[in-house]
């Protein structure tokens, strides 16, 4: 009773552990305006539970004309919806500033179920963040 009981835990922790790798990953966005204007915002999930994540923008006539923004922290997942949190002793400082906290992302990938030959990239939808910008952005996976 005892094995089958310590197998049954071994197979649950693996299962929750390989789930989280199908987050993990690099995930792009570039963004380019008719006035030659560009936003990337790259993230990369790593299978630990961190991330990092960096925001560009080039924009011809702006006051300044680059602006690069970092984040980081930890992210959790349940079910198809992913949790970013960052610490302020741990994760802020003078290059990475913006606040991840409260922000919550989608996991969208193509239904195992759905035999169409439709091609549906592998995306994260920020659905909630207390950064603006990223409310309702699409980062798709590499």
């Amino acid at each position: 009773m005892k094995l089958l009981l310590a197998t049954f835990l071994l197979i649950s922790n693996l299962t929750v552990f390989a789930q989280s790798n199908s987050f993990a990953g690099d995930y792009n966005r570039t963004l380019n305006t008719t006035g030659n204007d560009m936003f990337d915002y790259k993230l990369t999930l790593n299978p630990d539970g961190t991330f990092l994540f960096h925001y560009c923008s080039k924009i011809k006539n702006g006051i300044p004309p680059e602006v690069n923004k970092y984040g980081k922290g930890k992210w959790t997942a349940k079910d198809n919806v992913l949790t970013f949190s960052s610490n302020k002793q741990e994760d802020f400082d003078a290059k990475y500033t913006l606040d991840f906290n409260n922000s919550k992302a989608r996991f969208v990938t193509k239904n195992s179920r759905d035999k169409t030959e439709r091609i549906i990239k592998t995306k994260l939808t920020f659905v909630e963040s207390e950064i603006p910008w990223m409310q309702r952005l699409d980062v798709f996976k590499i």
